[in-house]
């Protein structure tokens, strides 16, 4: 197969996608990279319908990678994602409101186009989790307790753009990381960035049925295949707090063959069958990678 690969700058030596990308040329695919943010792209001549088999983006929120990608999907290519399920998940505020209006356990989810309309949120509502709708890898996460605490973080919010705000799930201090590629399902356990302070090493965990059968929901919501998201165990059950498009697969057994399999089979027209409640794989507690 011939493949185009779109690599934003931040994962040029990132092993995700580059092992994949290694992996598919041993295998003897052909993959073209794209770099959207280190090249000049006459957009014209750079998507050329039957050029090949499928894109593939693996890019920065708010990167120029989705532009290209979505001007294959226009030429008629196969992409991995869908680009516009990318769309629904990229933004933060729109993801929510698409999440919970199909049923997906999300939390209530404010929307601010700058950090002074925050004040506009009920007391209630405290604490806070506050964040940029286009953020990732934790960056610019508060947890916002009171609403008097409000005012010293506006000057930090500033040039963050769009913003989301979210009543805080009380939990251990744990995130549930769950990655799907293909049929498959993993989970991780590891320190939420709300709470640097509790010591929690990153660790493969046996997935529990009913969080398996929320991410294969959400699957079929977003119209992902390969994707990732973050679940909290709160007072009255799980409750998803982020969905990623082609997240790391930290701690996946072998990431890369599986990813990289997984992305023939989605070129080849094969999708997953991601409505159905998935079998989680087993892991022996303690087992870690």
């Amino acid at each position: 197969m011939k493949l185009c690969f779109l690599v934003e700058e931040n994962y040029r030596h990132d092993g995700m996608p580059v092992e994949v990308i290694r992996r598919l040329h041993a295998w003897g695919h052909q993959v073209d990279v794209l770099r959207p943010g280190g090249s000049l792209h006459r957009m014209t001549d750079v998507v050329r319908a039957g050029s090949h088999d499928a894109w593939v983006l693996k890019t920065v929120s708010g990167g120029p990678g989705l532009t290209l990608l979505e001007a294959a999907a226009s030429a008629g290519m196969t992409t991995v994602n869908d680009a516009r399920s990318i769309r629904g998940v990229r933004d933060k505020a729109l993801a929510a409101a698409i999440g919970r209006s199909r049923g997906l356990p999300m939390p209530t989810t404010y929307a601010a186009a700058t950090p002074e309309l925050l004040a506009d949120i009920p007391e209630s509502d405290y604490p806070l989790v506050v964040k940029p709708a286009d953020g990732s890898s934790g960056r610019a996460v508060h947890l916002v307790a009171t609403p008097d605490r409000l005012p010293a973080l506006t000057p930090v919010l500033q040039g963050e753009g769009f913003l989301i705000a979210q009543p805080y799930v009380p939990n251990a201090g744990v995130d549930i990381k769950v990655y799907c590629v293909g049929d498959d399902f993993y989970a991780t356990e590891r320190r939420s960035p709300l709470h640097p302070d509790r010591p929690h090493r990153e660790r493969r965990v046996p997935l529990p049925r009913e969080i398996a059968a929320i991410a294969a929901q959400a699957g079929a919501v977003y119209g992902l295949d390969l994707y990732g998201l973050d679940v909290l165990v709160g007072p009255d059950g799980p409750v998803v707090v982020d969905v990623n498009d082609f997240p790391s697969f930290r701690q996946v057994p072998d990431a890369a063959s599986r990813v990289a399999s997984a992305v023939l089979a989605l070129a080849a027209g094969d999708r997953p069958h991601a409505a159905a409640v998935p079998v989680p794989v087993p892991v022996a507690v303690g087992d870690t990678l």
